[in-house]
């Protein structure tokens, strides 16, 4: 497995899988990964003959500073589970490469990035489609895979490669969860023994809706469900909470005909946990 810290070194390891006729999958991350990334890197290795991971730290998508401070880094134990995982590159670029001095250029979906979620982090997916749209040029790979837990964020990211026409496939891969069902996330680590008990309402929640869809019920019927079954945990504070079009998160309302994209979420003791479910009449 080789390791990169330069767009330059990367561009060059790519270059050499090009030459062999070799085609690329990229999985980005911001590390201190866990299961969940380990099943984005088995996708990638599904689809395609090499596999880039790369571990930044995204600056733009944080809204305030102390939880980009916060966010856990371990980057040793990740290059041994991405070399465990036979991944074939690793980039690890600085903030000062991925925003070179005088930087000033944005991506943004326009009407995505400001609805739902966008709201409640207001700025957070303008970052996100910046640095992978800066990702996707570094490594200019055929196929990209992004979690379904970040539901938002993989149809922004949909969005914006149609947008701009990159030749790249975005590939969905399911939530991972816990034993006890929790979504797996880095930030599961800073909640606290009582908060992370309290952190598995969010897909009781989720199991509920969608028991309820079977049964056939309304998407005001829905969110009630939902946001009861949430306020009913004395630990956690509902942050956002919307079901939209599974396709094109377009507003829903009255009986539920279609797929729905249930998207979610949370604070427990200031950390903000998300979740989301597609559920199906």
């Amino acid at each position: 497995m080789k390791t990169c810290r330069t767009i330059a070194d990367c561009r060059a390891a790519v270059a050499e899988f090009r030459r062999a006729g070799e085609s690329v999958g990229l999985v980005p991350t911001m590390g201190f990964l866990h299961e969940g990334h380990m099943a984005l890197v088995a996708a990638a290795k599904s689809a395609a003959d090499r596999v880039v991971v790369t571990i930044f730290v995204n600056p733009t998508q944080f809204g305030e500073a102390a939880d980009l401070d916060a966010y856990p880094r371990d980057e040793a134990r990740d290059l041994a589970m991405l070399k465990a995982a036979g991944v074939d590159l690793v980039l690890i670029p600085s903030v000062e490469e991925v925003y070179p001095e005088g930087d000033e250029t944005i991506v943004e979906t326009t009407r995505m990035a400001n609805m739902l979620h966008g709201l409640v982090r207001p700025g957070h997916f303008r970052g996100v489609t910046t640095v992978v749209a800066r990702l996707f040029n570094f490594v200019q790979p055929d196929i990209a895979c992004f979690g379904e837990k970040d539901y938002q964020q993989l149809q922004v990211i949909k969005r914006m490669t149609r947008d701009l026409a990159f030749p790249i496939e975005i590939r969905g891969v399911p939530t991972v969860r816990e034993p006890d069902g929790l979504a797996m996330s880095s930030r599961n680590v800073r909640l606290s023994a009582e908060d992370r008990k309290a952190g598995l309402v969010l897909s009781s929640a989720l199991d509920a809706a969608e028991q309820a869809a079977r049964q056939g019920t309304t998407i005001e019927a829905l969110h009630s469900l939902i946001s009861d079954t949430i306020h009913a945990e004395p630990r956690a504070t509902l942050r956002g909470l919307d079901i939209v079009g599974a396709e094109d998160l377009s507003d829903l309302s009255g009986p539920l005909t279609t797929p729905a994209a249930i998207m979610l979420s949370a604070e427990f003791g200031g950390i903000l946990l998300i979740d989301q479910r597609v559920v199906t009449p």
